[in-house]
């Protein structure tokens, strides 16, 4: 990002940041002073934007501060940010390369692009200007942030994901983080072109979705799983009527009937929250054929499981984990925090009899995207549940310029679901599990 411009003083004096971000609010002030924002919100989208501003270039002219032509149509678009925008955060936020913007205090911006993190020049006046942007983010979804809900989970318009964290939580001042994801989201061939998997287990992953096999799609923070859920529900059939469950709305389904439904935090006086397992409840209600849970956390899971053990076969969701074998284990507490009396036996029991395959994404070292297992759920062995990988990636190391190589590999098992993909009219190739290719 470009640093704020350098006014030119009539004086010697050399005019700081800090005298721009001034010169910047009272204009702002002023403006809000002299328009009448209800009359304005009720004049077309264009017609208002062009009266402030010329409401905000007659402030400029006013100012004893010289500025160059450059110069006041930067303070003019700056304003107009402020306006109508999201202030400092406007120009990144127009900037498709970045996928996450991170306010670490109003001086400390930082962003991630091509999977690094780079600090930017974006700066906010103060902590009241940083909390101010984060109150309209929230407000403009229904949702609140206070001392006494300091924390809050929103979104933008685009479906861009928002956290933020406000004092005495915050320590050092408003926190704000922004997952942004892709206008034009990322299609199937797309993954394969950028080599997050391979052809033969994209045609497994679609073969699978479309036989209604239940899958779940685990990995890190930051990983790729909602994309990559996003990417499986593209071959859902679009006569099927689609549930989507969300803590905040940000599955971008491209079939016409989906209802979609989305938590809701409590009110002022700590009443009428709705939680994840509450619409999974009611989703069942809705006569669906699928059920898409954007992430299971917490007691919602033990209502998810029980959906896939009675009908609706198809279910697709999202979980924090490290591996197949961790995203069972994270399962079975998550179930347990919805009923301490059900045994780990029998938990066990009802993953085994509800997941079909798991489906393992990890961001690499180098930013990129690698499905790393794809793993079938065969049954119970004992007490355990028993897994068998189908596709894994092996990390092999780095090439000269820190990219990740390695080599997509097909461990030549054939899986116990096969069957159900015949029954399905879908016939695999049998070189498709015993492929391998290599990357870097």
């Amino acid at each position: 990002m470009a640093a704020a411009p350098r006014m030119v003083p009539s004086s010697q004096k050399e005019v700081t940041l800090s005298d721009y971000q001034e010169l910047k609010f009272t204009l702002h002030r002023k403006l809000l002073d002299r328009i009448n924002l209800e009359t304005l919100s009720l004049m077309a989208g264009d017609r208002v934007r062009s009266e402030i501003r010329a409401a905000v270039a007659r402030l400029v002219d006013e100012e004893k501060t010289p500025l160059t032509l450059v110069e006041k149509e930067r303070i003019i678009e700056e304003i107009l940010h402020e306006v109508f925008g999201l202030g400092p955060l406007e120009p990144l936020l127009q900037d498709p390369t970045i996928s996450d913007i991170l306010v670490s205090t109003p001086k400390l911006v930082y962003i991630e692009r091509d999977g690094k993190l780079l600090r930017t020049r974006v700066e906010f006046k103060d902590d009241a200007h940083l909390l101010r942007i984060i109150e309209k983010i929230v407000s403009n979804v229904g949702r609140r942030v206070d001392e006494s809900s300091p924390m809050v989970d929103a979104r933008l318009p685009d479906g861009s994901r928002v956290n933020a964290v406000i004092p005495p939580v915050a320590v050092d001042g408003p926190l704000l983080s922004i997952r942004r994801f892709r206008r034009d989201r990322l299609s199937a061939p797309e993954l394969v072109k950028n080599l997050t998997m391979t052809e033969g287990m994209l045609e497994l992953l679609k073969a699978c979705v479309k036989a209604r096999l239940n899958i779940i799609v685990s990995g890190g923070t930051g990983a790729g799983k909602t994309t990559m859920l996003n990417v499986l529900s593209e071959f859902i059939p679009e006569d099927e009527r689609i549930i989507t469950v969300e803590d905040a709305a940000e599955l971008q389904l491209r079939q016409v009937h989906v209802a979609r439904m989305e938590t809701r935090p409590p009110n002022i006086e700590g009443t009428g929250s709705i939680k994840q397992r509450q619409l999974v409840i009611n989703a069942l209600r809705m006569r669906p054929d699928r059920i898409i849970v954007g992430e299971v956390r917490g007691e919602e899971a033990l209502d998810m499981l029980q959906a896939m053990n009675t009908g609706h076969d198809g279910s697709l969701t999202t979980i924090h984990a490290n591996s197949p074998r961790d995203a069972i284990s994270r399962m079975e507490v998550m179930v347990a925090m919805a009923n301490s009396n059900i045994g780990v036996r029998s938990i066990r029991q009802q993953v085994a009899s509800a997941v079909d395959l798991f489906l393992q994404i990890s961001r690499m070292s180098d930013g990129s995207r690698r499905v790393t297992y794809v793993t079938e759920c065969v049954g119970m062995e004992g007490e355990q549940v028993t897994l068998q990988d189908i596709f894994t990636f092996e990390k092999t190391g780095l090439t000269a310029n820190a990219k990740v190589r390695g080599r997509f590999r097909a461990t030549g098992v054939h899986p116990k679901f096969m069957e159900r993909l015949r029954a399905s009219g879908i016939e695999l190739p049998r070189a498709l599990f015993e492929s391998i290719t290599e990357i870097g």
